[in-house]
């Protein structure tokens, strides 16, 4: 692996801009807590995506404006959100049975690590400070099929999220189907990551020396 460089690579917002561009016309989403809460307000005009969060919303509109907050309008993650015309509210429970039912069609979520053949580990580094439970990761990617990573190709201590294979506790196994970093867009496509795109400035040659997980082209 060699040493990594200084990369500039795509912006968050660049990112949740590719993101939502692959989000299909009607389709039901869920997103996670971080990066992928930016997908919301990149969708194209348009297109009509209904955001659903675990916490009992489906129908999420944009993160609420300034000053224009509703205490009692939150996702997941605790951010005040808005709702748009139609929303439905629920409790948590039936939240999960959309989930488990498979009634949800693209989950977009961050992630620690992703292996080469698609695992992914995005609740616990084993560090005993990290918060001691998963949340509704696991039950999202047993239950959705389409299951979009939003990250950062390098934590910010240098070491490549995408790996050979996670050391940290997974979230499940060969369920990512396609990365979106500041690096690259690679699809995990049968067990094999291919390189999609890449951002300005980063060759296919750098990428594969900044992570031991094999990496192939979409040439090949």
């Amino acid at each position: 692996m060699v040493e990594r460089k200084k990369t500039e690579g795509w912006s968050k917002d660049i990112i949740a801009r590719k993101v939502a561009m692959d989000i299909f016309d009607g389709a039901y989403v869920n997103l996670g807590i971080g990066l992928p809460e930016l997908v919301a307000g990149n969708i194209p005009e348009g297109r009509e995506v209904i955001f659903h969060t675990e916490n009992g919303l489906l129908g999420m509109g944009k993160q609420a404006e300034p000053g224009k907050e509703d205490p009692e309008l939150v996702n997941a993650g605790k951010k005040y959100v808005t709702a748009i015309p139609g929303a439905a509210y629920f409790h948590h429970a039936d939240s999960f049975a959309m989930i488990r039912g498979g009634h949800i069609d693209i989950c977009v979520l961050g992630a620690y690590q992703i292996s080469e053949e698609g695992d992914l580990a995005n609740w616990s580094t084993g560090n005993p400070a990290d918060i001691p439970a998963v949340g509704g990761a696991m039950d999202l990617v047993a239950g959705v099929d389409t299951i979009f990573v939003m990250t950062k190709f390098f934590t910010r201590s240098g070491e490549p999220k995408i790996v050979k294979e996670c050391t940290y506790p997974l979230t499940g196994k060969q369920v990512v189907s396609r990365i979106y970093s500041d690096l690259a867009v690679i699809d995990v496509k049968e067990g094999r990551l291919v390189v999609r795109e890449l951002a300005p400035g980063i060759t296919f040659d750098f990428l594969q020396k900044s992570t031991d997980a094999k990496l192939f082209s979409g040439t090949e």
